[in-house]
């Protein structure tokens, strides 16, 4: 039998049907603080629980289209804004039992962007908002979606030790003490600056000096800070360890 032949008499409801969803992990930085998208949701299954933002993948997009285009739903971003968005794939979840409406498999996506907008919530919410990460043990999350905002942050956090992804934190120029604050506020420990400035400027094309500094000086009077842009490094060598892990392989 040849594939045409196949598949004209192939009959996919011999088969349990599957939904695909996409659900994101959306991080930014605000006020000082790690910040995640949540939705609470307008309608069962688990009306009025907090949920990711995400849905149903539409029959002519992909899953990368599918999650962006979530995202935009939810932030209000398009164009340019949207494509500095870092976006990538996390995992896939696909217990038979985690919705109760029928087998649905998420592949979720994990997002981060400085200085992403206030969302608005779509015809599907009541309510969208950024809540501070410290927050999030006080909120039951519906589905498996504390799950996958674990691994969401887990996943943030390790890529910060071997890639140069912070600076997506930052606008295109930054000093090397916003760059730390961004360490310390995804990592949730304080970093001794000196030493976080030697590493940084030590690890071949993380960042590159744009040779100007700050107009004015520190809060204290100090003097003025030189400001840097992403450089063209893919991967951290040598990487820049978490301190909990930094103990341990010492």
């Amino acid at each position: 039998m040849n594939e045409q032949d196949f598949l004209a008499g192939y009959d996919p409801s011999a088969y349990p049907s599957t939904a695909i969803t996409v659900d994101v992990v959306a991080l930014t930085i605000r006020e000082g603080a790690l910040h995640l998208l949540l939705i609470r949701r307008g309608q069962p299954p688990y009306q009025g629980h907090w949920a990711l933002p995400g849905g149903f993948i539409q029959p002519d997009e992909d899953l990368t289209t599918g999650a962006r285009r979530e995202l935009a739903e939810e932030t209000g971003l398009g164009g340019d804004r949207l494509r500095r968005v870092h976006l990538e794939q996390l995992a896939s979840y696909g217990a038979p039992d985690r919705d109760p409406r029928m087998r649905i498999v998420s592949v979720a996506h994990l997002a981060f962007a400085p200085d992403l907008p206030d969302p608005v919530a779509d015809s599907d919410a009541d309510e969208a908002g950024w809540l501070p990460v410290t927050a999030l043990p006080s909120r039951q999350l519906a589905f498996d979606h504390a799950r996958i905002v674990d691994d969401g942050l887990e996943r943030a956090r390790s890529k910060l030790e071997y890639t140069p992804l912070a600076t997506r934190f930052l606008g295109p120029e930054f000093t090397i003490a916003e760059l730390r604050g961004v360490y310390e506020t995804v990592w949730g420990h304080p970093l001794h600056a000196g030493n976080f400035h030697r590493k940084v400027l030590s690890v071949p094309g993380f960042v590159e000096s744009t040779g100007v500094s700050t107009e004015r000086g520190g809060a204290r009077g100090g003097p003025r800070a030189r400001l840097y842009r992403a450089g063209d490094a893919r991967l951290l060598h040598p990487a820049l360890l978490r301190p909990a892990r930094e103990e341990t392989i010492r």
